[in-house]
């Protein structure tokens, strides 16, 4: 999805957000430091396979994924993370690892984590590794409509 194609949509759906360019940066704690946005707002896209289907994590990109945690709040039987070549063709346009967090325009089902209704903003990757989209958190809720459940680890991830 362009980013192009993503105002689009926010447009069409009355959403406020800015636009925020970067230099390339490819990990989402790197991102935040060159956006200079904080940890908790930035929001990471982790692409897994529930049960062998496929389903976008999110969450503030300080943490990771607590594997155990989301098979236990999924009730899901088996959890992964997914490869890049088993979820790279449900995101065409999108640069691989970039993919917004609209998995509701992919016919992915999105679970967002609990900790990203702390803040009243949401920043996340618009397609690219050099672009963010911020807007608000009630705004992303009404169009997305997540799962909000609590998976993120108790600790920020190393190198996210």
């Amino acid at each position: 999805m362009a980013l192009e194609t993503l105002m689009d949509y926010l447009d069409a759906n009355d959403v406020k957000y800015v636009v925020i360019t970067h230099s390339p940066a490819y990990t989402a704690q790197g991102i935040a430091g060159l956006a200079h946005i904080p940890g908790q707002e930035l929001a990471k896209t982790v692409m897994m396979k529930l049960d062998g289907k496929m389903a976008m994590a999110v969450l503030p990109a300080k943490y990771h994924v607590d594997l155990m945690l989301l098979r236990k709040r999924t009730k899901a039987k088996s959890v992964a993370l997914a490869s890049e070549s088993e979820f790279q063709s449900i995101f065409p346009g999108c640069e691989t690892g970039a993919m917004p967090p609209f998995g509701n325009l992919f016919g992915v089902p999105v679970y967002a984590d609990e900790n990203l209704e702390r803040d009243k903003e949401i920043a996340f990757n618009a397609g690219t590794h050099r672009e963010l989209i911020r807007m608000a958190w009630d705004d992303y809720k009404r169009l997305v409509q997540p799962k909000r459940i609590s998976f993120a680890a108790g600790r920020p991830a190393e190198a996210a």
